[in-house]
């Protein structure tokens, strides 16, 4: 996901590497072992708009990752069952055969030595900005000029596309995404650019800005991990599934129902169907 979940990402290779191996020699395919179980171990986060745990039951009850495990679970006849991970240790579970699926893990060549990946994307999305609500901005020429203000994360995907190809602005880098968001709250930069999902949180909770696109957007695919193996009939299953759930609208849906659950307006969130991208 973002820049800080990539370097995560490294800790849960180091994990794999020392994940129990007792999996390798498993006769039965994760297809089978889920049906004969008669549940869906599905990873989960804390990471809203993907995964949210309700504060108050203790259950993982919305979000598009949860969502999307729920109706999976349904479609195989066989129940939803969250197991907490984190983004670093996701990987090692699925390789120690403690759950059977990631959602929201973007399929890097790096992970892609360690886990399976459907050919099919489970949504896409877009590096966005958000800006001051007075700040006119469509498109990332926009920004590259002189006295716009912009933050970022240092040495992120954000910062190098930032340095790229908006390198007449003030770009002033932080540690991390909530030291530039900060930044942007006190008013010390005019936008903070980041992928679009962390920046619904923040502005809810800033009660200010606005979240933007800019064009041409720039967008990627994120996927869902699944056990390495052989047998490829539940990799291949989820991606019919995913790539199903895609062609409907059913993914946007999800997405746009958690955004509401969250106070959130559709309308003012960037879709996470690229089709969709610079219609919102």
């Amino acid at each position: 996901m973002t820049a800080h979940i990539h370097r995560r990402s490294v800790l849960g290779l180091a994990a794999a590497a020392i994940a129990p191996a007792a999996w390798s020699q498993a006769a039965d395919s994760t297809l089978a072992e889920i049906r004969k179980r008669g549940t869906l171990r599905v990873g989960v986060t804390q990471a809203p708009p993907w995964y949210s745990k309700d504060p108050k039951s203790g259950d993982w009850a919305s979000g598009v990752g949860v969502s999307l495990g729920k109706q999976m679970a349904a479609d195989l006849g066989v129940k939803f069952e969250p197991v907490e991970v984190t983004w670093g240790t996701a990987i090692a579970a699925l390789q120690g055969n403690k759950i059977d699926m990631m959602s929201m893990m973007d399929a890097t060549p790096e992970r892609a030595q360690a886990v399976d990946f459907p050919k099919t994307p489970l949504l896409f999305y877009s590096l966005a900005v958000l800006a001051r609500d007075d700040l006119p901005v469509k498109a990332w020429a926009d920004l590259d000029k002189p006295a716009v203000r912009i933050a970022v994360p240092q040495a992120s995907s954000m910062d190098k596309f930032l340095t790229e190809n908006v390198a007449k602005a003030q770009i002033s880098r932080f540690p991390g995404n909530a030291e530039a968001i900060a930044a942007f709250q006190a008013g010390r930069a005019d936008a903070v650019c980041l992928f679009h999902p962390p920046l619904l949180a923040a502005r809810q909770k800033l009660g200010a800005g606005k979240i933007v696109v800019p064009t041409p957007a720039q967008s990627q695919a994120s996927s869902v991990a699944v056990r390495k193996e052989a047998d490829k009939s539940w990799v291949e299953w989820v991606d019919k599934e995913i790539g199903k759930f895609y062609a409907n609208g059913q993914t946007q849906k999800w997405y746009e129902e958690f955004l509401v659950g969250f106070g959130l307006d559709p309308k003012a969130s960037p879709p996470v169907m690229k089709e969709m991208l610079g219609k919102s």
